[in-house]
């Protein structure tokens, strides 16, 4: 059975002049449907390089990279991303904010056919989802960040991706509010059985979402140095695993290769 998702052999040089920059080399990686995998990384990996390959901005160097068997090779509503930055548009309220995105993927005779009132449920709904229906009628800057960051993450649902890529969704809030999140998004991908890919420089947060956590080596020509499986059953309290030795071991595990493996070259893993 071929995986949901592949990165195969996936490689990354820019060319300036005489000068070439190798950024990726032969990352290898399977995810299959509705699995939540966070990808650790640090700078200079060329995380940002695979993100726009995924996202159909960038083409390869080499390799190639399937969704369903097809190849990735430009831009689609199949694939939404939550970046760091909710990127909400500042004229529009938090329902407008969702309603466009929802009008471009189901509305109009390229759409995915959803009349305007059934558009509007689905905008409610997802709005549901993160607990801000109450604010609909709110401007971005009405609301505090964790609040743009939900309004974010229900935009990238409700255009009812087939992959979810997020993109270190939680790295400019507070503890509290980013825990908060966290919370939310786990309860939302066990209700939805969504296929997640997430980008994390977070150790905690990495083990508490993951299905699988992939390292990444140093870059230049950075690449899978290693993949750790999270078995930790679900629902995850993050009280109850603070004491859980199999949660204490897999953090052990990421730090290992964080603070004395990742500046060691490693092979690709697949």
């Amino acid at each position: 059975m071929s995986p949901y998702l592949k990165f195969e052999q996936i490689g990354m040089s820019f060319r300036r002049g005489q000068m070439a920059t190798e950024v990726l080399r032969d990352v290898n990686l399977r995810i299959d449907q509705g699995e939540f995998v966070s990808m650790f990384v640090h700078s200079g990996c060329g995380k940002s390089t695979l993100l726009n390959i995924l996202g159909g901005l960038l083409k390869s160097t080499s390799g190639e990279v399937f969704l369903e068997g097809k190849v990735v090779d430009e831009p689609g509503p199949d694939r939404a991303i939550v970046f760091q930055n909710h990127s909400l548009l500042p004229w529009l309220t938090v329902y407008g904010n969702i309603a466009i995105a929802v009008d471009k993927v189901f509305g109009g005779s390229q759409g995915k056919g959803k009349n305007k009132a059934e558009r509007h449920d689905w905008v409610m709904h997802n709005l549901e989802l993160v607990q801000m229906a109450q604010a609909k009628d709110k401007r971005p800057h009405e609301v505090s960040g964790g609040m743009k960051q939900r309004v974010g993450i229900a935009r990238a649902l409700a255009m009812q991706p087939k992959v979810l890529l997020m993109d270190e969704p939680f790295g400019a809030l507070d503890a509290l509010t980013r825990a908060h999140l966290q919370d939310s998004v786990m309860e939302i991908h066990a209700k939805l059985g969504n296929t997640v890919l997430m980008i994390t420089h977070d150790v905690d947060e990495a083990v508490l979402l993951s299905d699988r956590v992939v390292m990444m080596t140093n870059g230049p020509a950075a690449t899978i140095g290693e993949i750790l499986a999270i078995d930790l059953p679900r629902p995850r309290r993050r009280l109850e695993l603070a004491t859980d030795p199999e949660y204490a071991r897999c953090r052990a595990a990421v730090l290992e290769f964080l603070y004395a493996r990742h500046r060691v070259p490693a092979r690709a893993a697949a």
